[in-house]
């Protein structure tokens, strides 16, 4: 013989009335939650927009090319350059996570990417970074080997684009935002010198321009 039980009306509405306090409880809770979510992110935006960082500065002080031949449409160079780094914030530090330089002439890569290890930069720091620029057989477009040599006959000045590409991210006290993209972009002049005087020199400096 089985069991049969039958809730009354008053046990119904006390069951009722339990699950709609928990679910008032379940509500207040996600109220608090979202709230003080909102108000920090608030806080970081308010504290973001406050202090709004500059962008980096960068100037190209040297830059020696060693090598810069064709055999066909092959390419060999070898560069070396310094770079001046520049924090212009006062209370905004900058993660450096990557920093990948090479060289263009000519709107044509000449160089191999070469990377820089990643480092920190404090308020209004600056920094010396050198980078060696190899490249060896890259393929060229024929337009490029008749620039070069008539660059070299007229004597002309050598303009050599040097570009770095990475990611960066911003320090305000504890908080660190998330990474974002930069692209740095400098310009050299270098003159052609007499046969076998050594390296193309470029040593007045040149600003550079930088997109975040």
């Amino acid at each position: 013989m089985s069991v049969i039980t039958v809730n009354s009306p008053k046990d119904c509405a006390t069951k009722q009335g339990v699950l709609r306090i928990e679910k008032n409880k379940y509500k207040k809770l996600l109220f608090i939650i979202s709230s003080c979510f909102s108000l920090i992110l608030l806080l970081i935006l308010l504290v973001w927009f406050i202090l709004r960082p500059s962008k980096p500065q960068f100037s190209l002080k040297e830059l020696d090319i060693y090598q810069l031949n064709l055999s066909g449409p092959y390419l060999n160079s070898t560069i070396q350059l310094t770079l001046l780094s520049k924090n212009p914030n006062q209370k905004v530090g900058v993660y450096y996570d990557e920093f990948q330089v090479y060289a263009t002439y000519k709107s044509q890569q000449i160089t191999m990417d070469s990377y820089i290890p990643p480092f920190y930069q404090s308020q209004q720091e600056s920094n010396l970074l050198s980078a060696s620029l190899v490249g060896n057989g890259l393929p060229v477009s024929p337009s490029l080997a008749y620039e070069l040599a008539r660059d070299r006959l007229d004597s002309r000045l050598l303009v050599v684009n040097v570009k770095v590409n990475g990611k960066l991210r911003w320090k305000v006290g504890t908080w660190v935002s998330g990474r974002s993209r930069f692209n740095v972009n400098c310009v050299s002049f270098v003159g052609f010198g007499p046969p076998s005087s050594g390296p193309l020199t470029s040593n007045q400096g040149a600003q550079c321009s930088t997109d975040v």
